[in-house]
């Protein structure tokens, strides 16, 4: 775990210049050294309609609120809202991974995702709320392991493309999420 935490304080993410005429989210990966070694917390998001990521994994994070003042403040308060983790119990952001742009479906403007990376220390005690099924910890030696990566189909109106995506524990791990996870280890590595 020192040697990500070192690796992530040395990184330097890239940030998208015109983010700030974009619509803004923020989501918090949160680390762990676990069983397995690093592990990262990953939510199960609830089927709910209307919601283009009903039932899919993801990072507690969500869209940035005006009274957020930035990234790492929406990460923070969208955790403790979707699995009830006050911030001071992983205060220690340890780096952030470079900013992804989610298509717009409605909009006609993207959406610009800020990734933050936090340690925390022993078992956390969590109060899902109505957006979160359930959470998992995904060792990040799962996700190294070129072995375990598979390829899914994914259907977009009339278009089919094959997509890479993980099966842990029953739970597929695709698109953002596995974009974000694929940089955690990059930097790892």
């Amino acid at each position: 775990m020192q040697y990500l935490i070192k690796r992530l304080q040395q990184y330097r993410a890239h940030k998208k210049w015109y983010r700030r005429y974009c619509y803004r989210s923020a989501v918090a990966i949160i680390l762990r050294q676990g069983e397995q070694g690093v592990e990262a917390l990953m939510i199960q998001r609830a089927q709910r309609l209307g919601d283009p990521w009903s039932g899919q994994m993801g990072f507690p994070g969500g869209r940035m609120e005006k009274r957020d003042g930035g990234g790492l403040a929406t990460a923070q308060r969208e955790t403790h809202e979707e699995i009830g983790l006050p911030s001071h119990a992983y205060s220690n952001c340890i780096g952030r991974l470079p900013d992804i742009i989610a298509t717009p479906k409605k909009h006609l403007r993207p959406m610009v995702i800020s990734c933050y990376v936090f340690e925390f220390q022993g078992e956390p005690e969590l109060n899902l709320n109505h957006e979160v099924d359930e959470v998992i910890w995904l060792p990040l030696t799962f996700l190294a392991n070129k072995n375990n990566r598979q390829t899914m189909r994914w259907q977009r109106n009339r278009k089919t493309v094959e997509l890479p995506c993980y099966f842990y524990q029953g739970k597929r791990v695709w698109g953002l999420s596995l974009r974000m996870l694929d940089e955690l280890v990059k930097v790892a590595s």
